[in-house]
């Protein structure tokens, strides 16, 4: 049996550790053999602390779960096998029901595997997109399949992703920057932190795949700073990444080299404008520079570079994995 509990920033301030903690105890107490396991937001905030039952009869999703109804859920549904009436938000016969026409692509993997664990990422072809591009496609055939896949910035402009990716490729200059801004600014915006803290192996993977097409060998990732977890398990995520091949020189021995790094934002909303965010990632007080010239061409260090939102890079990967026509086919 597998228990998942929801311990993105939701969780978290729901008391999602002190569910943890009492289905550890009752573990224990009761001589049950179940593993625990946390993931982030699966998207429902408002059902907070979520957890998931996983057995061989099926899956069980209870919502609203405080210390008292975990240790029931043991005592009950855990020892004797009974599912539990109250609190319950979907079993798997209902899920399948109500998502078999949904897919995830930004959010896959949020709310299910654990963002602290690269095997739970690569168990749902992690990192087969980078391996993919940087082993069978040239830079050119990544922007071209970008782009048959009609992927628009995520930001609110819609802008078509390839034709930054092809801007910052054909530029010149002795250095190229893959950066991607994370300065979700907008009060109670949770979109970017719901993939930050899910899956951050995502967000790296659509940033070396970015870098590879653009000839980048460097990447930022402009964070704000209120996001203290997203930021944590960003770097869990970009160490476990090194570990592995997979972030640094010659990754998967293909003489791709890229770096990552995390820059913390102040906050301040003008920043989630790129030029305003470039500023601030040079030291200098976030104020937007005048257009152009466009960061394509004299950007990060007046050097070219690329900008892309959160959501815009999550989606990249699974492009490149499943192909430009899955992606159209959706809309």
């Amino acid at each position: 049996m597998i228990i998942r509990v929801g311990l993105g920033s939701c969780g978290i301030a729901s008391g999602g550790r002190k569910v943890i903690a009492a289905l550890e105890a009752k573990r224990e107490e009761l001589g049950l053999d179940y593993k625990i396991e946390t993931t982030g937001c699966i998207g429902m905030c408002f059902y907070e602390p979520i957890v998931d039952v996983i057995t061989e009869e099926g899956s069980v999703t209870y919502g609203h779960v405080d210390a008292a109804m975990a240790e029931k859920i043991a005592e009950e549904h855990l020892q004797k096998g009974n599912v539990l009436e109250e609190n319950v938000i979907y079993t798997s016969e209902k899920e399948a029901a109500y998502t078999k026409k949904q897919v995830k692509i930004a959010l896959e993997g949020c709310g299910t595997i654990n963002p602290e664990k690269i095997e739970d990422y690569m168990g749902m072809d992690g990192y087969k997109g980078i391996e993919k591009a940087i082993k069978e496609m040239t830079p050119e055939e990544v922007i071209e399949e970008i782009k048959e896949s009609g992927l628009r910035g995520r930001g609110g402009a819609g802008f078509p992703t390839w034709f930054k990716w092809n801007a910052a490729l054909q530029a010149k200059g002795n250095k190229k920057y893959m950066v991607c801004n994370a300065d979700e600014g907008d009060p109670g915006a949770f979109m970017d932190r719901s993939v930050l803290e899910g899956n951050p192996h995502r967000l790296i993977e659509g940033m070396m795949i970015g870098g590879y097409a653009i000839g980048a060998d460097e990447g930022i990732i402009y964070c704000r700073a209120e996001y203290p977890l997203a930021i944590e398990r960003l770097e869990i995520a970009m160490e476990q990444a090194r570990e592995n091949n997979l972030l640094g020189e010659n990754i998967m021995g293909t003489g791709f080299n890229f770096s990552l790094r995390i820059k913390k934002g102040a906050g301040a909303f003008v920043c989630g404008e790129e030029t305003a965010l470039i500023e601030s990632l040079e030291g200098k007080r976030g104020m937007p520079r005048l257009k152009p010239p466009f960061p394509a061409q004299s950007g990060y260090w007046k050097e070219p570079t690329n900008i892309n939102n959160v959501e815009t890079l999550a989606n990249v990967p699974w492009i490149i994995t499943k192909g430009a026509g899955a992606y159209a086919e959706i809309g």
